[in-house]
């Protein structure tokens, strides 16, 4: 186990659920939980939470006291109104595909799932929009919207199975992201409610909304500030015509500089995606995609729209390629080969998990210019810490998605992994990026967060988090580090008198 899932666990109460105690508070939730929702709808035994433990981050887990699985918004003003007069956490979940454990349980608290809300509400052809419960999958809205020539843009690689309430928390993206935006650029109304039971909605029918960007404030907020019941998404229109380009480079930083070059170019490709040779050939192995082996990385880039449209950028797109060094260029001729090349990127994940026991998928976010200078100081890392490291990536907007590869059975190897992990997150904030792009901070980048924020910073953020949460009962102790928490981290990471980075800013 990590130091710090250790640092979790520590910081938790006994866990009661483990050991099949409960306090008299928990014991009387617990009945009136039963009160409120159908008897398969609540999850207290040890082997029915068992499956809630963790979410994606699987390498750090906790049992929660209770499950609850409302199926409509009236349960789940009952089960925050009975938490709340109890005093018990609630963690919120949606399909558990995040990445960063913000959906980890506490101890003492139970989780909110959302799964059974997976209602399509209505989808509207003409206004271009489709009205959701939370546990929709992502995919089954395009899906939905399929027969109106409709669809929903934002496509993270866990599509098939992450929800449109878990994209809302995590404020998710994908490799079209570029063109049509992350996930707050694609809601436009969000139903929620608060710790207390009383129900808000942020976002408006129209076009703008007097006031503060609260509908902004929501989306990202990983379950802090309320539990999502309804969304309203926009559907854009499939293009007529979509092409991708494959191009080679023998360098990894002349394949980085070309990601700049495009943009500088003037063009917005609907899809601007990078591997490095070690993901390529991971991801070949698995799917055979026809990527070239012998490139030190490629680039994967699209073109959607009118047949014209397309066919112009894409002899512009090649141009710029080629004089950036691309040593081979390949155009997808069909539908097909373009979703076989697309294919590849969706499942480098997967790859990853046939060559190695475990990896841990990091989230860093930097400036375009900057991302053959990250690769390379990655390549670096690679030799400090013994480990190796497959690089895939949302190209077109720096954000970064290295793959470090581990065997989770041998815990020093995990503590490196971690640590390098963390090293590589600090360096994307050294170079002027943040610390995630799209999987969130969770607890998994609690401690970087000190490096990217200040005290009165994090005193802001713990300030809309009160507006919101008063009691501090919304999947507490997740995104926001205390003061004491960033004064361990930096104790943690001085080595041989010296921190890493000693340039940045450290509180």
């Amino acid at each position: 186990m990590s130091r710090l899932a250790d640092h979790f666990y520590n910081e938790f109460h006994t866990n009661f659920a483990l050991q099949g105690l409960m306090n008299d508070a928990q014991q009387r939730l617990i009945e009136a939980l039963k009160a409120v929702l159908p008897a398969a709808n609540l999850l207290w035994k040890r082997e029915d939470t068992a499956p809630y433990e963790c979410d994606g981050l699987a390498a750090y887990r906790q049992l929660p006291l209770a499950v609850a699985l409302p199926e409509t918004e009236a349960q789940v003003q009952e089960v925050l109104r009975l938490c709340l007069a109890h005093s018990i956490p609630v963690v919120p979940r949606g399909a558990g595909t995040g990445l960063s454990g913000g959906a980890m349980p506490m101890a003492e608290g139970i989780v909110l799932s959302t799964a059974k809300m997976n209602r399509i509400l209505d989808i509207d052809p003409l206004s271009r929009r489709a009205r959701l419960q939370p546990g929709v999958r992502n995919l089954a809205i395009s899906e939905a919207a399929a027969p109106f020539d409709l669809y929903y843009a934002p496509d993270p690689s866990s599509q098939i199975a992450c929800s449109i309430g878990g994209n809302v928390a995590e404020n998710s993206g994908g490799v079209h992201c570029l063109k049509y935006g992350l996930t707050v650029n694609n809601v436009i109304k969000v139903r929620a409610v608060l710790m207390g039971g009383d129900i808000v909605e942020f976002g408006t029918d129209g076009l703008d909304a007097p006031g503060l960007d609260l509908l902004g404030v929501m989306i990202g907020s990983e379950g802090m500030l309320a539990v999502v019941t309804e969304v309203t998404v926009r559907l854009v229109p499939k293009p007529p015509v979509a092409r991708v380009i494959m191009a080679s480079f023998d360098d990894m930083t002349k394949a980085g500089n070309a990601v700049a070059d495009v943009i500088a170019a003037g063009l917005i490709p609907a899809g601007l995606e990078m591997m490095d040779k070690p993901a390529t050939r991971a991801v070949e192995e698995f799917v055979h995609a026809g990527y070239d082996l012998d490139a030190e990385a490629i680039l994967l880039c699209e073109s959607d729209g009118t047949a014209e449209e397309v066919a112009e950028e894409i002899e512009r797109m090649s141009s710029v390629l080629r004089q950036s060094g691309a040593t081979r260029i390949q155009v997808s001729d069909s539908e097909a080969e373009r979703m076989v090349f697309w294919s590849g990127r969706k499942n480098a994940f997967p790859a990853a998990g046939r060559i190695s026991p475990d990896y841990y998928c990091m989230d860093g976010t930097i400036p375009k210019k900057h991302i053959a200078t990250l690769l390379n100081q990655i390549k670096e890392m690679e030799g400090r810490y013994g480990l190796r490291c497959m690089n895939v990536f949302h190209a077109g907007d720096g954000n970064m998605h290295p793959l470090i590869l581990f065997d989770g059975s041998d815990q020093d190897q995990w503590h490196r992994a971690e640590n390098f992990g963390n090293e590589i997150l600090e360096a994307c904030v050294a170079l002027g990026g943040t610390v995630t792009g799209e999987h969130g901070v969770g607890i998994e980048k609690i401690n970087t967060m000190c490096v990217q924020f200040n005290a009165e910073e994090r005193d802001a953020f713990f300030g809309v988090k009160a507006a919101f949460d008063p009691a501090r009962l919304l999947n507490p102790d997740k995104a926001i580090p205390t003061l004491h928490r960033c004064a361990e981290y930096g104790r943690m990471h001085v080595h041989h008198g010296q921190m890493p980075h000693a340039d940045l800013p450290r509180f």
